[in-house]
């Protein structure tokens, strides 16, 4: 089980720490939304509503220490179950009970916007990549399960370590397999796996992805001089998958940059990401840019699968999955509803919400100099 050392720490950070090897913590995004500034990626991408997501892992260790971990390497390592295994419904329904009880404290803000005090009171969606690998958890699938039954989404990350278990895993809303590199040299530098066979299993798991039914993406986070190179090699990876989404991120500022060797240089602009975004597309046969998030520094490339005329279907309907879950027949082609023209890449506001209220950085991110003289109208 967790350690009282190591659960003290974390909860000194925040963290809900639920039974010997869950967590629960409160995604900066969703107090964003709860006051009106603007939701997470996922809501331009999907449409998710960010002051109603949870974010949590069932499994706190996990197989890679990558060197640009946004949770400080908080989270112990392990190449196997290391813990006692927690009742998958007393699981859930503890993180439920402590993250109302966080929201609620949220809500005596006086920047809480009424409406959505009552929205975020009713949990929606659940991002499974908080720390940890969620894969393997042993009744993961119960788990799931108790989601999918309450009508909550599931967003589930894996970092490809555990082929087997995600090879049996249930479906998703949504099913992500972070891609931290092209090659085997260069995956071992950055994701830092304690497997030796690491690289094996990176693959398989982009096959078993390849065949999976439910949305799939596909996340790169990208570090300038370390991971951005021939986006050919990037395609050639991608492809062994054929991934719905390619999600293009650049890789935000953790506080272990200093000790892993990294720093602010390794942080793109947002053109950047978007010119490497669309040199991958450009790659991909039968994929598109499709759409922006500025505010969190990343891009969407889109399978034409999820083309919609002039527009796109990357939105997800939420109701149709929750009504359809257990449907065996169920594809991703089947919950999909149309993105609305101010997600799509180019927008004027460059993805953030007309709804929402931006707030606008003290100290904005450094530009390239051509950056500066790029018209959206190229994209």
């Amino acid at each position: 089980m967790i350690s009282q050392e190591r659960r003290e720490k974390m909860e000194r950070q925040g963290w809900q720490v639920v039974g010997s090897h869950s967590a629960t913590k409160l995604c900066r995004w969703t107090k964003s939304m709860l006051q009106g500034k603007g939701g997470c990626y996922k809501h331009t991408f999907y449409g998710i509503a960010s002051h109603q997501c949870m974010e949590h892992t069932p499994n706190v260790s996990c197989a890679n220490k990558c060197v640009f971990c946004w949770r400080n390497h908080i989270n112990p390592v392990a190449m196997g179950w290391k813990f006692d295994t927690d009742d998958p419904e007393e699981v859930l329904e503890e993180s439920l009970r402590k993250h109302y009880a966080t929201i609620e404290r949220q809500c005596l803000s006086p920047n809480a916007l009424e409406a959505r005090k009552a929205e975020a009171r009713q949990v929606r969606h659940c991002a499974l990549s908080l720390v940890g690998e969620p894969v393997a958890y042993p009744r993961i699938a119960g788990f799931l399960a108790g989601l999918h039954r309450r009508r909550i989404s599931s967003f589930l990350v894996t970092n490809g370590q555990f082929p087997d278990a995600l090879q049996q895993l249930p479906r998703v809303t949504q099913l992500y397999l972070s891609c931290d590199a092209a090659d085997r040299q260069n995956l071992q530098q950055v994701g830092k796996p304690l497997f030796k066979d690491f690289w094996e299993r990176y693959m398989e798991s982009l096959e078993i992805l390849r065949d999976r039914q439910e949305r799939t993406v596909c996340r790169l986070t990208l570090m300038r001089d370390m991971n951005m190179g021939s986006p050919s090699q990037w395609a050639s990876l991608l492809r062994r998958c054929e991934p719905d989404f390619v999600e293009v991120k650049g890789v935000t500022m953790a506080g272990l940059f200093s000790k892993t060797g990294l720093g602010t240089l390794n942080m793109p602009t947002h053109l950047e990401v978007k010119q490497f975004a669309s040199s991958l597309a450009a790659e991909l046969i039968g994929y598109s840019l499709a759409c922006e998030h500025e505010h969190s520094n990343s891009a969407l490339v889109a399978s034409d699968r999820f083309r919609d005329g002039d527009g796109w279907r990357t939105w997800i309907d939420f109701e149709h999955f929750a009504d359809s879950w257990d449907d065996s027949k169920l594809t991703a082609q089947d919950y999909t509803v149309a993105t609305p023209s101010w997600a799509l890449l180019g927008s004027p506001d460059e993805g953030f919400a007309p709804t929402e209220t931006r707030k606008k950085r003290a100290r904005p991110r450094p530009v390239l100099s051509e950056e500066k003289e790029m018209p959206n109208e190229q994209w």
